[in-house]
């Protein structure tokens, strides 16, 4: 596809060109023996698009050889670059206070595949799939301008740092509020539930 538009581009400048001069000295716009469209392969520029016998530039010219260069060059430089194993888990440190019944602690949470020090650390990856949306961030706060019931759900508080698909996280959860509780809630196994 790339070949074709560099194709497209470089026969379309021929043209605007070749117009351009023909229009102010009065010659016709195509020159004989110049085909003004290369034929194109699957494999790569044709010996006609560089510089043929019925090429769109006579052998030798700079545009041949800067056509030339750009199928060697471009094409590699657009590629992405090779997966590294670094790249393809996300990783999670979990900070828990204030929960009690051993869940207080910091634990370390990989996913794909699920590991770390994190007690849950499967059901913890799966909640976070199934909670990760396009365009969505996963760990968002509540809104300012929310409006949310005033129940008190206890001391706990976390905070989670790290990396998940491919974005940073630095999140702080506690239980101040109904639209805490529930953003708490909604993140558990992540985080600890705490039964209420």
């Amino acid at each position: 596809m790339l070949r074709r538009l560099l194709l497209t581009a470089a026969v379309s400048a021929s043209a605007a060109l070749s117009s351009a001069s023909g229009a102010v000295a009065g010659t016709p716009a195509e020159a004989p023996g110049i085909s003004p469209v290369p034929a194109a392969s699957p494999s790569g520029p044709s010996a006609a698009a560089l510089g043929g016998p019925d090429s769109l530039f006579p052998a030798g010219t700079p545009s041949s050889r800067a056509v030339a260069a750009a199928y060697g060059v471009v094409l590699p430089a657009l590629m992405p670059p090779p997966a590294r194993p670094d790249d393809s888990s996300d990783r999670l440190t979990v900070t828990v206070a204030g929960v009690g019944g051993g869940a207080d602690g910091t634990f370390e949470l990989e996913c794909h595949p699920a590991g770390g020090t994190h007690p849950h650390a499967a059901e913890a990856c799966d909640r976070l799939d199934r909670m990760t949306t396009w365009g969505k961030d996963t760990f968002a706060p509540v809104p300012r301008d929310s409006m949310c019931t005033m129940v008190y759900g206890g001391p706990a508080t976390a905070h989670v740092t790290g990396t998940w698909a491919g974005r940073p996280v630095d999140a702080r959860y506690d239980r101040s509020n109904g639209c805490e509780i529930s953003r708490w809630n909604a993140l558990v196994p992540v985080l600890p539930g705490t039964g209420s």
